[in-house]
């Protein structure tokens, strides 16, 4: 018998399932593979797939020691359970190498059965009926992904979210889910980093172009060897817990009439740009805006004409600033514009403009009376002495009352 032969019969006799692998795929095995997973012929398992025997739970171990580069290494022996062509299951200890087998880089992989009797496969089987049942029932998306960002597997629930069936997204990369691939990379990142996340904020895009807010708890996975392999975790749809956070958010910092920022929303972002202006010492504007007589528009109309006189005023005030200027209403008929690098020249000019469209608004009572609006601003602009916000205001507020003294319906530089 030559060594080539002997080879063969020491492979065909061996008691103990051995198979060769190629790209993840049966090549060649012995008789006892073809026992082990009670299959009538050989020819019914060459081609197929290891996954397609290995438990959904140890596939991603299965997977890191099949996919390991170079042509010299072994992985010790660890247990795999593993489904036969008949849907029984088996507790396997398995042991792996690297071999070349026609020219091709390849595995040999033997198999013990450690099933010793029939509590165990019952215990098997009721975990495989538990994990199916949770994994297909489950309201929010399970997925794994493997090392390079593919889908590996994903639950049913992904239609009710997505749209998609499971099998239109496995085999696909994740990051095509996402309509900004900033969001995949900053997850990424994350879970590269500290190996899970929890509560982690994104969006996905749906089968018919809607984006949606999403949020995940993943943690990574790793090989036998501690080599990072993917990713598993749940994916929840928040779109509606997202746009109630929006609308309360905006509730928060919107003034409920006029639309703009109310009095804590702008002077937070107020104090953010003077804080800036102090360290790079750049520029700032305040002005301070009051509606000559408003009380007495309220008095001789009623107070719904006073809210039309604020809104209609409030309107006339944005069309005159930039999109980087800040606008809000501080109480009553004052209100607050900062502009952000503008000198006096291009604050005077602003204010006037602003002063001339308010004083040519008309509008008309409830009654249907016409009546008119003006406007008293007062101006300063930061300096590099001033220690807090406070202190533009004060110089603004002083140049208002100054307006108001003069005659109102003008445009007050601080003194």
């Amino acid at each position: 018998m030559n060594k080539d032969n002997y080879h063969t019969y020491l492979f065909d006799i061996l008691p103990v399932a051995v198979a060769i692998v190629v790209d993840g795929k049966l090549v060649k095995l012995n008789p006892a593979v073809v026992q082990l997973l009670e299959a009538s012929d050989e020819q019914l398992l060459l081609g197929k797939s290891v996954d397609e025997f290995v438990h959904p739970i140890d596939q991603p171990r299965s997977q890191g020691r099949l996919k390991k580069q170079g042509g010299h290494w072994a992985n010790a022996n660890s247990k795999f359970r593993i489904r036969t062509s008949k849907g029984n299951f088996r507790m396997l200890l398995v042991i792996s190498n690297a071999i070349e087998f026609e020219g091709k880089d390849a595995v040999m992989i033997s198999g013990m059965d450690m099933t010793e009797h029939n509590e165990m496969e019952e215990q098997l089987r009721q975990s495989e009926f538990n994990f199916r049942r949770l994994f297909e029932n489950m309201q929010d998306v399970y997925y794994r992904t493997d090392v390079d960002g593919i889908v590996q597997k994903v639950s049913p629930a992904v239609t009710k979210i997505l749209g998609y069936t499971p099998e239109e997204i496995e085999g696909k990369p994740a990051a095509e889910l996402y309509p900004q691939m900033g969001d995949r990379e900053a997850f990424r990142k994350e879970i590269m980093l500290h190996g899970m996340v929890s509560d982690f904020p994104g969006q996905m895009v749906t089968k018919d172009g809607r984006i949606i807010d999403i949020s995940v708890n993943s943690q990574a996975l790793y090989d036998d060897e501690g080599n990072y392999a993917g990713a598993e975790g749940i994916c929840r749809d928040v779109t509606q817990r997202k746009l109630l956070e929006r609308e309360m958010q905006r509730l928060a910092t919107t003034d409920s009439l006029t639309g703009i920022a109310n009095r804590r929303a702008f002077l937070e972002h107020a104090e953010h740009i003077f804080k800036s202006c102090q360290r790079y010492q750049t520029q700032m504007t305040l002005m301070m805006l009051d509606l000559d007589f408003f009380k007495g528009i309220n008095d001789k109309y009623g107070h719904q004409s006073g809210d039309l006189a604020l809104i209609n005023f409030a309107e006339a005030v944005k069309l005159e600033l930039r999109e980087s200027d800040l606008f809000g209403r501080l109480g009553g008929e004052e209100f607050c514009v900062l502009l952000q690098q503008a000198n006096q020249p291009e604050a005077l000019l602003v204010a006037e403009r602003i002063r001339a469209h308010v004083q040519s608004l008309l509008l008309n009572s409830a009654a249907g009376e016409p009546f008119s609006l003006t406007v008293s601003i007062g101006i300063a602009i930061y300096r590099a002495e001033d220690d807090r916000l406070g202190r533009l205001l004060e110089r603004a507020d002083k140049a208002l009352y100054q307006a108001k003294s003069n005659g109102r319906n003008r445009v007050t530089w601080e003194t």
